[in-house]
């Protein structure tokens, strides 16, 4: 518990450098951002109207005061060109970009996990080079490139899945046709990603003496690959698992453009089109904070999967 504690507390100088960093955002972009959301046809009194609203009128140091004051309360201010609040706009949408990276998480879970145990169990042989060959394939084929294949194939010339959307009953009733495309886009370079870090793994855990001990003893092959070798294997897999998802979120904006899926990275990209600077802060506000979130529960978990990281 003090470890994990410890943990948090060491987090929250990250957190107020995302929150920094977002803020900086909107005064870095190069020529007046006022200017560039309203538009060459924009009059005085508009420009100075919005500059009061966003507060850009106020010193640098009363706005990021401001600012953090917004952020703890929830209150991320308006999108301009939704007529909505941006903190309204990121809840509605963020779980349907949670859904999609944890679908495509686990579906590279599924596939790189046995896949590198067995590659690392048959090292030099057919399987092992022939789960290389596909593995290599996964890393080289990028996502912008892998979903207009499988709409092509899968949804407009089998007709098995949807082309585009999420359904239309909510992010609670996401239909799971909608999902499977989206899902193995940008699940498809993590798992190869994980395959090859999981036989890697797994090949030294299994040449160590504890291996051989546990062999010596007349266990099994599968207690001595589940119960000894994989649970050692997992710390170096767990830790790109955890960077990886900030990835997974990043791709998601890519993904989600492909396929008409309304999460938040798809927000994004339409916010930036459209110069909704206040939301475009938004949308980067909670991923990074997500991302944060990820890589501080990627250190508990360390201690949860091996006792000895706990010492």
């Amino acid at each position: 518990m003090k470890q994990t504690l410890t943990r948090l507390f060491l987090t929250l100088p990250v957190v107020w450098l995302v929150v920094s960093l977002v803020f900086l955002l909107i005064h870095l972009v190069p020529g007046d951002p006022i200017l560039q959301m309203l538009g060459e046809g924009a009059t005085a009194a508009d420009v100075t109207a919005l500059r009061h609203q966003y507060g850009l009128d106020q010193p640098l140091w009363t706005q990021y005061t401001h600012y953090w004051a917004g952020v703890v309360h929830g209150n991320l201010g308006a999108s301009i060109r939704l007529h909505d609040s941006v903190m309204h706009l990121i809840l509605e949408r963020y779980p349907y970009t949670l859904a999609l990276t944890a679908a495509a998480l686990v579906l590279a879970m599924v596939l790189a996990l046995p896949a590198g145990i067995l590659a690392a169990l048959h090292r030099g042989r057919a399987l092992d080079q022939s789960l290389s060959v596909v593995s290599l394939f996964g890393l080289s084929v990028p996502g912008i490139a892998l979903g207009p294949v499988l709409i092509l194939v899968f949804s407009i010339g089998l007709g098995w899945t949807p082309v585009s959307g999420a359904n239309a009953g909510g992010a609670a009733s996401i239909g799971w046709r909608y999902l499977i495309l989206p899902a193995i886009t940008m699940g498809a370079s993590l798992a190869a990603i994980l395959t090859r870090m999981v036989r890697t793994a797994m090949l030294e855990e299994l040449g160590q003496d504890y291996i051989r001990t546990a062999r010596a003893k007349g266990l099994g092959e599968v207690a001595v690959v589940c119960r000894h070798a994989l649970p050692n294997a997992l710390i170096p897999i767990v830790t790109v698992i955890g960077l990886q998802f900030g990835a997974l979120l990043a791709g998601a904006i890519v993904t989600e453009k492909i396929f008409s899926w309304p999460g938040l990275g798809r927000l994004v990209v339409d916010a930036i089109s459209n110069r909704d600077y206040a939301l475009v802060q938004g949308c980067l506000l909670a991923i990074g904070l997500t991302y944060v979130l990820v890589n501080f529960l990627t250190d508990v978990a360390y201690r949860w999967i091996n006792p000895r990281m706990r010492a």
